[in-house]
């Protein structure tokens, strides 16, 4: 059975495995200290244009959001979160367990927008609750929706006036930035547009690992210590570094995040063709249509893909996800096999 399930099916970019089997027998200085992991911060601040920014190699995404919330939050300060986001529904209560509270907000396409935020803000006003002061999105969404550079500047905007810090997962980031079309969005905008931001190597291309780019200056002070003491410093930190070395060498991060878009393309247009609606329109390498209960069960027989939810008793919404690496061909044989399905349930 083919898995449409994730964009982290496969192992790593060839140019990552040379590069990793070339600086095999090298040695290299340890815990993220090594030349290959400066040369990969240089290319992500060239990338930024903000050389300011401090970059941190850290091994996950969900490590990754451990370490930094828990670094920046005071013990009675809390996180606001889409109810979708991934802090709130794929961690484990990773986050409460560094003792802070996230308050989960319902969305309709998984963005979070000042109107929303709100009253969250509102109902928080004294010492009798614990104060709100991180904003958690990601960019794409679990639900594959991004955020364009307007919102994004409207949602910072409104951060900045309420003494809130806007913190973006990037674990899909190349998604995002590949649909620039849509977005508007680019590199050199994230630093102006967030005060913290990861991002994913894991599911771009990369065998394992995770960029963090810290650019308030408060967050950068004794932030290695922290990562140290959550287990987040890795011994061999070469082996992340020299693989972003890569991604950032000659576009190739967004080339790989356009190529995880285009190979959901004829996904995405035989379901169009069918009438099967989405969950909501999604521009990346993720989509959620939402199939007939019996449909969804054959599709399932045949294939493996993420069961999201029963938006009603008679219809199962899944996910589909590609990655650079997905199989053309096994992509156009569901498209056969879904048309010859279809016929049965229209």
């Amino acid at each position: 059975m083919y898995s449409f399930q994730s964009d982290y099916s496969e192992g790593a970019h060839p140019n990552i495995l040379r590069a990793l089997e070339t600086i095999n027998y090298h040695q290299n200085n340890s815990y993220g200290l090594d030349e290959h992991s400066g040369a990969a911060r240089e290319l992500i601040q060239e990338a930024l244009e903000d050389y300011s920014a401090d970059i941190h190699f850290i091994a996950g995404g969900t490590l990754t959001n451990l370490t930094f919330i828990s670094h920046i939050l005071k013990p009675y300060e809390a996180v606001i979160s889409a109810q979708t986001g991934h802090i709130n529904t794929h961690e484990t209560g990773a986050i409460e367990a560094t003792g802070h509270k996230v308050f989960s907000i319902p969305t309709q396409d998984g963005k979070l927008t000042p109107d929303l935020i709100r009253p969250v803000l509102d109902l928080h006003e004294n010492e009798h609750w614990v104060e709100p002061r991180l904003v958690y999105i990601s960019n794409p969404t679990e639900i594959g929706t991004v955020y364009t550079k307007e919102e994004l500047e409207i949602l910072y905007g409104f951060c900045q006036r309420h003494h809130l810090y806007l913190y973006m997962d990037g674990a899909r980031l190349a998604a995002a930035l590949a649909a620039e079309e849509i977005t508007h969005l680019t590199f050199p905008d994230l630093p102006k547009l967030c005060d913290a931001f990861y991002i994913g190597g894991t599911k771009a291309g990369a065998m394992f690992g995770e960029a963090l780019v810290l650019i308030k200056e408060e967050f950068k002070d004794h932030f290695r210590f922290n990562m140290k003491q959550r287990g987040a410093i890795l011994a061999k930190g070469w082996m992340i570094g020299v693989q972003f070395e890569e991604l950032f060498k000659d576009n190739l991060y967004i080339e790989l995040g356009k190529e995880s878009i285009r190979r959901m393309q004829p996904i995405k247009e035989a379901f169009e063709e069918a009438g099967i609606p989405l969950l909501c329109q999604a521009p990346t390498n993720q989509i959620f249509p939402i199939f007939p209960n019996a449909l969804a069960e054959e599709i399932n027989s045949r294939y493996l893909t993420t069961f999201q939810c029963h938006p009603d008793p008679e219809h199962t919404c899944l996910r589909f996800c590609t990655s650079w690496i997905t199989n053309e061909e096994a992509v156009a044989d569901f498209v056969e096999h879904f048309k010859d399905m279809v016929i049965k349930y229209q």
